[in-house]
Protein backbone atom coordinates (compact mmCIF):
# COMPACT_ATOMS: atom_id res chain seq x y z
CA UNK A 1 0.00 0.00 0.00
CA UNK A 2 1.20 3.58 -0.93
CA UNK A 3 1.14 6.70 0.88
CA UNK A 4 1.16 9.83 -1.17
CA UNK A 5 0.91 13.80 0.15
CA UNK A 6 -2.05 15.21 -0.36
CA UNK A 7 -1.84 18.53 -2.76
CA UNK A 8 -2.34 21.89 -1.10
CA UNK A 9 -5.86 23.18 -1.29
CA UNK A 10 -7.08 26.98 -0.66
CA UNK A 11 -7.74 26.28 2.85
CA UNK A 12 -4.88 26.59 5.31
CA UNK A 13 -6.52 24.64 8.29
CA UNK A 14 -7.67 21.83 5.43
CA UNK A 15 -4.20 21.44 4.17
CA UNK A 16 -2.19 21.72 8.05
CA UNK A 17 -5.00 18.68 8.81
CA UNK A 18 -3.85 16.54 5.88
CA UNK A 19 -0.16 17.46 6.51
CA UNK A 20 -0.99 16.00 10.03
CA UNK A 21 -2.66 13.29 9.22
CA UNK A 22 0.05 11.96 6.49
CA UNK A 23 2.98 12.49 9.29
CA UNK A 24 1.09 10.12 11.51
CA UNK A 25 0.31 7.58 8.61
CA UNK A 26 4.47 7.79 7.87
CA UNK A 27 5.21 7.05 11.59
CA UNK A 28 2.88 4.04 12.09
CA UNK A 29 4.83 2.74 9.15
CA UNK A 30 8.38 2.99 10.19
CA UNK A 31 7.58 1.85 13.63
CA UNK A 32 5.38 -0.56 12.83
CA UNK A 33 6.87 -4.39 13.70
CA UNK A 34 5.02 -7.49 13.80
CA UNK A 35 4.27 -9.34 16.71
CA UNK A 36 5.99 -12.92 15.39
CA UNK A 37 9.11 -11.46 15.38
CA UNK A 38 9.31 -10.35 18.95
CA UNK A 39 10.88 -12.68 21.17
CA UNK A 40 9.34 -12.48 24.16
CA UNK A 41 11.52 -12.04 27.39
CA UNK A 42 12.51 -14.77 29.94
CA UNK A 43 12.72 -13.99 33.51
CA UNK A 44 16.23 -14.17 34.03
CA UNK A 45 16.58 -12.14 30.76
CA UNK A 46 14.58 -9.58 32.04
CA UNK A 47 15.95 -9.64 35.97
CA UNK A 48 19.51 -9.55 33.80
CA UNK A 49 18.46 -6.26 32.27
CA UNK A 50 17.23 -4.75 35.20
CA UNK A 51 21.12 -5.41 36.98
CA UNK A 52 23.50 -2.93 35.43
CA UNK A 53 25.91 -4.98 33.08
CA UNK A 54 25.84 -8.06 35.52
CA UNK A 55 25.13 -12.00 35.32
CA UNK A 56 22.45 -13.88 37.93
CA UNK A 57 22.53 -17.26 38.92
CA UNK A 58 20.10 -18.37 35.94
CA UNK A 59 23.01 -17.16 33.91
CA UNK A 60 25.48 -18.81 35.57
CA UNK A 61 23.05 -22.51 34.59
CA UNK A 62 22.70 -21.40 31.11
CA UNK A 63 26.19 -21.17 30.36
CA UNK A 64 27.08 -23.97 32.31
CA UNK A 65 24.57 -25.90 30.79
CA UNK A 66 25.32 -24.83 27.02
CA UNK A 67 28.94 -24.98 27.84
CA UNK A 68 28.54 -29.06 28.31
CA UNK A 69 25.69 -29.95 25.54
CA UNK A 70 28.11 -28.50 22.94
CA UNK A 71 31.68 -29.28 23.89
CA UNK A 72 31.71 -32.19 27.16
CA UNK A 73 28.35 -34.09 26.89
CA UNK A 74 28.37 -37.81 25.31
CA UNK A 75 27.33 -36.99 22.36
CA UNK A 76 28.37 -33.35 22.03
CA UNK A 77 27.14 -30.66 19.34
CA UNK A 78 30.73 -29.95 18.07
CA UNK A 79 33.08 -32.96 17.13
CA UNK A 80 36.72 -33.60 18.48
CA UNK A 81 38.09 -31.14 15.33
CA UNK A 82 35.88 -28.29 16.05
CA UNK A 83 36.72 -28.43 19.60
CA UNK A 84 40.44 -28.98 18.98
CA UNK A 85 40.04 -25.74 16.53
CA UNK A 86 38.39 -23.81 19.36
CA UNK A 87 40.13 -24.68 22.53
CA UNK A 88 43.41 -24.86 20.79
CA UNK A 89 44.26 -28.36 22.47
CA UNK A 90 42.60 -31.53 22.16
CA UNK A 91 39.71 -32.35 24.69
CA UNK A 92 41.06 -35.05 26.85
CA UNK A 93 43.97 -32.55 27.31
CA UNK A 94 41.50 -29.69 28.07
CA UNK A 95 40.49 -31.95 31.01
CA UNK A 96 43.49 -33.23 32.61
CA UNK A 97 44.89 -29.42 32.75
CA UNK A 98 41.10 -28.37 34.58
CA UNK A 99 41.36 -31.08 36.54
CA UNK A 100 44.85 -30.53 37.91
CA UNK A 101 43.91 -26.78 38.45
CA UNK A 102 40.77 -27.70 40.54
CA UNK A 103 42.41 -29.80 42.85
CA UNK A 104 45.44 -27.37 43.53
CA UNK A 105 42.56 -23.94 43.74
CA UNK A 106 39.66 -23.95 46.05
CA UNK A 107 39.06 -20.73 43.74
CA UNK A 108 37.88 -23.21 40.80
CA UNK A 109 36.12 -25.55 43.12
CA UNK A 110 32.25 -25.27 42.32
CA UNK A 111 30.90 -24.74 45.65
CA UNK A 112 27.59 -23.64 47.52
CA UNK A 113 26.66 -20.14 49.19
CA UNK A 114 24.97 -19.75 51.67
CA UNK A 115 21.45 -20.50 50.31
CA UNK A 116 22.89 -24.06 49.20
CA UNK A 117 22.76 -23.11 45.56
CA UNK A 118 26.08 -23.75 43.14
CA UNK A 119 27.96 -20.99 42.31
CA UNK A 120 30.07 -20.51 38.98
CA UNK A 121 31.06 -24.07 37.58
CA UNK A 122 35.22 -24.85 37.36
CA UNK A 123 34.30 -25.42 33.68
CA UNK A 124 32.89 -22.08 33.01
CA UNK A 125 36.25 -20.52 34.55
CA UNK A 126 38.71 -22.40 32.75
CA UNK A 127 37.32 -22.10 29.27
CA UNK A 128 37.02 -18.61 29.94
CA UNK A 129 40.74 -18.52 30.63
CA UNK A 130 41.94 -20.28 27.69
CA UNK A 131 39.55 -18.71 25.13
CA UNK A 132 41.03 -15.49 26.22
CA UNK A 133 44.89 -16.95 26.19
CA UNK A 134 43.85 -18.64 22.72
CA UNK A 135 42.13 -15.87 20.85
CA UNK A 136 43.46 -12.87 23.33
CA UNK A 137 40.16 -11.41 23.46
CA UNK A 138 39.21 -9.25 26.50
CA UNK A 139 37.56 -9.99 29.62
CA UNK A 140 34.20 -9.11 28.60
CA UNK A 141 34.44 -10.92 25.18
CA UNK A 142 33.23 -14.43 27.01
CA UNK A 143 30.18 -13.26 28.91
CA UNK A 144 28.07 -13.91 25.71
CA UNK A 145 29.09 -17.77 25.89
CA UNK A 146 29.87 -18.93 28.99
CA UNK A 147 27.89 -16.37 31.06
CA UNK A 148 30.05 -15.00 33.83
CA UNK A 149 31.01 -11.45 34.33
CA UNK A 150 34.27 -9.21 32.99
CA UNK A 151 35.49 -9.27 36.35
CA UNK A 152 35.72 -12.91 37.44
CA UNK A 153 36.91 -13.64 34.16
CA UNK A 154 39.96 -11.81 34.48
CA UNK A 155 40.23 -13.44 38.26
CA UNK A 156 39.74 -17.16 36.31
CA UNK A 157 42.97 -15.75 33.97
CA UNK A 158 44.91 -15.01 36.52
CA UNK A 159 44.12 -17.96 39.07
CA UNK A 160 44.61 -20.25 35.87
CA UNK A 161 47.90 -19.13 34.81
CA UNK A 162 49.28 -19.46 38.32
CA UNK A 163 47.96 -22.83 38.51
CA UNK A 164 48.94 -24.20 35.25
CA UNK A 165 52.78 -23.18 36.57
CA UNK A 166 51.88 -24.69 40.18
CA UNK A 167 51.04 -27.88 38.83
CA UNK A 168 53.19 -28.23 36.05
CA UNK A 169 55.99 -26.35 36.52
CA UNK A 170 58.00 -29.29 38.23
CA UNK A 171 57.04 -31.80 35.31
CA UNK A 172 57.41 -29.23 32.49
CA UNK A 173 59.46 -26.27 33.38
CA UNK A 174 62.78 -27.43 33.68
CA UNK A 175 66.38 -28.47 31.73
CA UNK A 176 66.12 -31.79 30.01
CA UNK A 177 67.61 -34.35 32.07
CA UNK A 178 70.78 -36.57 30.61
CA UNK A 179 68.47 -39.56 29.04
CA UNK A 180 66.08 -36.80 27.39
CA UNK A 181 69.53 -35.09 26.25
CA UNK A 182 70.62 -38.44 25.05
CA UNK A 183 67.09 -39.26 22.98
CA UNK A 184 67.44 -35.54 21.75
CA UNK A 185 71.14 -35.93 20.16
CA UNK A 186 70.45 -39.45 18.88
CA UNK A 187 67.22 -38.20 16.89
CA UNK A 188 68.83 -34.99 15.44
CA UNK A 189 71.74 -37.56 14.49
CA UNK A 190 69.67 -39.69 12.22
CA UNK A 191 68.40 -36.19 10.68
CA UNK A 192 71.93 -35.34 9.65
CA UNK A 193 72.53 -32.65 12.58
CA UNK A 194 74.78 -34.21 14.93
CA UNK A 195 75.66 -32.57 18.82
CA UNK A 196 72.10 -30.50 17.80
CA UNK A 197 70.07 -30.27 20.63
CA UNK A 198 66.82 -28.32 19.19
CA UNK A 199 66.24 -25.49 16.63
CA UNK A 200 66.55 -21.69 17.18
CA UNK A 201 64.11 -19.00 16.11
CA UNK A 202 62.53 -15.87 16.50
CA UNK A 203 59.04 -14.94 16.27
CA UNK A 204 58.20 -11.50 15.43
CA UNK A 205 54.86 -10.17 17.13
CA UNK A 206 52.48 -6.90 16.53
CA UNK A 207 52.04 -5.69 20.16
CA UNK A 208 49.04 -4.21 19.01
CA UNK A 209 48.06 -2.32 22.15
CA UNK A 210 51.53 -1.09 23.43
CA UNK A 211 50.86 1.62 25.54
CA UNK A 212 51.65 4.74 23.50
CA UNK A 213 55.43 6.06 25.97
CA UNK A 214 56.52 2.62 25.00
CA UNK A 215 56.23 2.32 21.67
CA UNK A 216 59.30 4.14 20.32
CA UNK A 217 60.80 1.53 22.47
CA UNK A 218 59.49 -1.20 20.87
CA UNK A 219 59.73 -0.37 17.48
CA UNK A 220 59.97 -3.46 14.58
CA UNK A 221 60.92 -3.53 11.44
CA UNK A 222 57.68 -2.44 9.99
CA UNK A 223 57.54 0.80 12.33
CA UNK A 224 55.09 -0.94 14.36
CA UNK A 225 54.93 -2.05 18.40
CA UNK A 226 56.70 -5.77 18.32
CA UNK A 227 57.26 -8.06 20.96
CA UNK A 228 60.03 -11.26 19.92
CA UNK A 229 60.27 -14.77 20.89
CA UNK A 230 62.98 -16.34 20.73
CA UNK A 231 62.59 -20.75 21.54
CA UNK A 232 64.58 -23.76 21.35
CA UNK A 233 62.18 -26.91 19.97
CA UNK A 234 63.04 -30.21 19.33
CA UNK A 235 61.33 -32.53 16.94
CA UNK A 236 58.21 -33.49 19.47
CA UNK A 237 57.83 -29.94 19.80
CA UNK A 238 59.02 -30.07 23.02
CA UNK A 239 60.42 -26.07 23.80
CA UNK A 240 63.68 -26.15 25.72
CA UNK A 241 63.75 -22.18 26.35
CA UNK A 242 62.00 -19.06 25.62
CA UNK A 243 63.14 -15.29 25.97
CA UNK A 244 60.65 -13.36 25.87
CA UNK A 245 59.62 -9.17 25.37
CA UNK A 246 62.94 -7.65 24.23
CA UNK A 247 63.06 -3.76 23.87
CA UNK A 248 64.40 -2.25 20.60
CA UNK A 249 64.71 -2.65 16.88
CA UNK A 250 65.97 -6.10 17.10
CA UNK A 251 66.93 -8.69 14.73
CA UNK A 252 67.55 -12.12 15.32
CA UNK A 253 71.15 -12.26 15.96
CA UNK A 254 70.97 -9.31 18.62
CA UNK A 255 68.19 -11.27 20.23
CA UNK A 256 70.25 -14.35 20.40
CA UNK A 257 73.13 -11.71 22.18
CA UNK A 258 70.82 -10.72 24.88
CA UNK A 259 69.38 -14.25 25.57
CA UNK A 260 70.57 -16.57 28.43
CA UNK A 261 70.18 -19.45 26.01
CA UNK A 262 74.13 -19.84 26.49
CA UNK A 263 74.41 -18.46 29.89
CA UNK A 264 74.53 -22.14 31.04
CA UNK A 265 77.21 -23.45 28.91
CA UNK A 266 79.54 -20.30 29.18
CA UNK A 267 79.35 -20.99 33.22
CA UNK A 268 80.55 -24.30 32.66
CA UNK A 269 83.34 -23.83 30.51
CA UNK A 270 83.95 -20.77 32.74
CA UNK A 271 84.16 -23.13 35.59
CA UNK A 272 86.53 -26.14 33.58
CA UNK A 273 89.11 -22.92 32.86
Amino acid sequence: MMYSRPSSSSSSSSSSSNNEEYDQLVDELFTYQPTSFLMPQTQSQRTSKSRRGGTNRGDWEMGHARLFNDYFSDNPVYNTTQFRRRFRMQRPLFLRIMNKVVEGDVYFQQRRDATGKLGISPLQKCTAAIRMLAYGMAADAVDEYVRISQSTARVALQRFCAGVIDQFGTEYMRNPTTNELARILHQNELRGFPGMIGSIDCMHWEWKNCPTAWKAQYAGRNKKATLILEAVADQDLWIWHSFFGIPGSCNDLNVLYRSPVFDEVLHVITLHN
